[in-house]
C-alpha cells in the first residue's frame, strides 16, 4: 500500500550514501519495508538507524506477547490519534489476538470491553502513564506481579518509542493509502 507524506520525496538522485544504508539495513530487517516513520527518520539517517534498531526490539523482541505490544501500541496511536500508526497496527492487533471490540473502542476513544485481564492490564498503565504521566505504586505493582518487572521496563519503552512514531507520522502528515482515516483531522 502505498505511503504518503509531506516530505521531500527520496530517490536514488537525491539520496546520501548514509541515506542509502540505513534504508538498505531497514529493508533487510524483520519489516522488509519502508513503512511508518522510517519514511521520515531515513532523511535523518542517524536517527534513522538508531530508531530503527530500538523498533525492532520494542515489536519484534520484548518479554511480552505480541498480542499486548500491538495492544500498547494502539492504545498509544488512538492517544496521538495517529492516523499511519492505527492504519499499519490495528490489522496486526486483530491477528495477533485484540478483539475487533477492543480494537473498535479503543479507536472511538471508549474503554474496551477487555475479556482477558492482561489486556485490561497493560490498557490501564498505559492510560495512567499518559494521562497522568505517572504510574501509581498499586497498578504498578500490579503490573510486577503480573508481567515481570524486565517486562514492566519494556513495556514503557514501547510506549514511549510508539509515542516518538505517532509524533513522527502527525508531523509529517504520514499516511497509507488514500482511505477513510481511522481519527478526525
Amino acid at each position: 500500500m502505498a505511503i504518503h507524506s509531506r516530505l521531500t520525496p527520496l530517490d536514488d538522485a537525491t539520496m546520501s550514501d548514509a541515506q542509502r544504508r540505513v534504508l538498505e539495513a531497514i529493508l533487510a530487517g524483520p519489516r522488509g519495508n519502508l513503512d511508518g516513520p522510517f519514511l521520515a527518520w531515513v532523511h535523518s539517517p542517524k536517527l534513522a538507524d538508531h530508531a530503527q534498531r530500538l523498533g525492532a526490539f520494542c515489536r519484534y523482541e520484548t518479554a511480552l506477547p505480541l498480542r499486548l505490544t500491538e495492544l500498547a501500541i494502539l492504545a498509544t496511536a488512538a492517544w496521538w490519534h495517529s492516523q499511519a500508526e492505527w492504519q499499519i497496527h490495528a490489522p496486526i492487533a486483530r491477528e495477533a489476538g485484540v478483539s475487533t471490540a477492543v480494537i473498535e473502542a479503543l479507536r472511538a476513544g471508549r474503554e474496551p470491553p477487555f475479556e482477558a485481564d492482561d489486556e485490561a492490564l497493560v490498557y490501564r498503565l498505559s492510560q495512567a502513564l499518559y494521562e497522568t504521566r505517572r504510574v501509581d505504586e498499586a497498578l504498578y505493582q500490579e503490573a510486577v506481579a503480573a508481567f515481570g518487572e524486565v517486562a514492566v521496563v519494556e513495556l514503557v519503552g514501547v510506549l514511549g518509542y510508539y509515542a516518538l512514531v505517532a509524533m513522527t507520522l502527525n508531523v509529517f502528515e504520514v499516511r497509507r493509502g488514500d482511505g477513510d482515516l481511522p481519527f478526525p483531522e
